[in-house]
């Protein structure tokens, strides 16, 4: 199976977004037509397929670290503000 065309766009978006002007959250709904938790659920989904990975190795592997770095920090936090409860 091969990416569709939108989720070709989304990965080309996430490539360099941040050199556009705009705010990011306006980008996504007038370029994908959907809001930002949409998008962000879409592109989750994504980064975990085999051909995200082909299509774009660095791109997937750099949002796939900080999708971790995230998920580390929230757990982190649980398990400290757990220790913190009188």
């Amino acid at each position: 199976m091969s990416l569709s065309e939108r989720e070709q766009a989304i990965l080309d978006f996430e490539r360099g977004w941040w050199t556009e002007d705009g705010v990011k959250d306006s980008m996504l709904r007038e370029r994908f037509s959907c809001s930002a938790d949409d998008y962000y659920n879409e592109l989750n989904r994504l980064l975990d397929t085999a051909e995200a990975l082909a299509y774009d190795p660095l791109v997937v592997r750099r949002l796939q670290r900080a999708r971790e770095r995230r998920r580390r920090m929230r757990l982190d936090g649980a398990s400290e503000s757990g220790g913190l409860q009188a």
